[in-house]
């Protein structure tokens, strides 16, 4: 079953938001107490979330390992293989992760890495959000949300948008199951993924190479919860409920092998 969040009757809707990116950070290392860099470089209030790009948290969280060879740390953190595909600049894998999120390289990033090393993801994004938005609340006062962002890649499009891999104090969902359309059309199955809405918005304040890994969005506090909400862990789909489990190619494949070792098993045809 999936979390319900608090409906749009309950809460109103926002006819206006603002996000702003938040600078002045520094380089993040490990041991950085996140929380404390972020409070002392804005202004928070209640009702104010933070997207928080997973890479520094990464960093602080020390999640640098050694690493030679790329590939090979990608097998290390893979529990699933989707999808393979072989190109002329080297091969593609689609798996899902540790963490239970499927996309390329198993979330394995080697861009602005120490040579010789790659960065993982945080071993628990949703834990990492907890912890953030904890000391935040701490040192604040201010009742706000946390998301962590990353960069994927969406089946049956080009290019790349941010989801939310990790959330604390948000309703990741709206749910909007049992309430009507503004033509009083009854809504059966809407229920928009705030996290993944609000991720991919702030990237467009973070951008991928300006510096700026946190952005504040303003005037959504109608989402913002309790630190005991579910996360994004629970925006995966389920495996019951997932119908493209597996690549176009890898179906195929395994419904070729599944057929050939069932004429097998049953022998030679008689011929008449």
């Amino acid at each position: 079953m999936l979390p319900r969040s608090r409906s749009i009757d309950e809460l109103g809707v926002a006819v206006k938001f603002s996000i702003e990116g938040v600078e002045g950070l520094p380089e993040i290392v490990r041991g950085h107490d996140l929380a404390a860099l972020i409070v002392d470089a804005v202004d928070l209030a209640d009702g104010d979330i933070l997207v928080i790009t997973s890479k520094i948290v990464s960093k602080a969280e020390g999640r640098f390992v050694q690493a030679v060879d790329r590939e090979q740390a990608i097998t290390d953190e893979t529990v699933r293989v989707v999808a393979t595909r072989v190109f002329d600049g080297g091969i593609t894998r689609i798996v899902e992760n540790r963490q239970g999120i499927i996309g390329a390289a198993a979330g394995v990033d080697a861009s602005n890495a120490p040579d010789g090393t790659v960065l993982l993801l945080p071993v628990d994004p949703d834990a990492s959000a907890r912890a953030l938005a904890t000391g935040i609340r701490a040192l604040t006062g201010a009742a706000v949300g946390v998301i962590l962002s990353d960069t994927l890649g969406r089946p049956w499009r080009e290019g790349q948008t941010d989801i939310a891999i990790g959330a604390a104090g948000v309703h990741v969902f709206e749910d909007l199951r049992g309430s009507t359309d503004a033509a009083g059309k009854p809504l059966a199955v809407t229920m928009p993924c705030v996290a993944d809405e609000l991720a991919g918005a702030a990237e467009l304040v973070k951008g991928k190479s300006s510096g700026v890994p946190v952005a504040v969005v303003r005037g959504l506090g109608r989402f913002v919860g309790d630190l005991d909400l579910p996360g994004a862990r629970s925006i995966q789909r389920p495996a019951d409920r997932d119908l493209f489990r597996i690549g176009a190619d890898e179906a195929y494949n395994e419904g070729y092998r599944d057929g050939f070792d069932e004429s097998q098993a049953e022998g030679p045809l008689d011929s008449a």
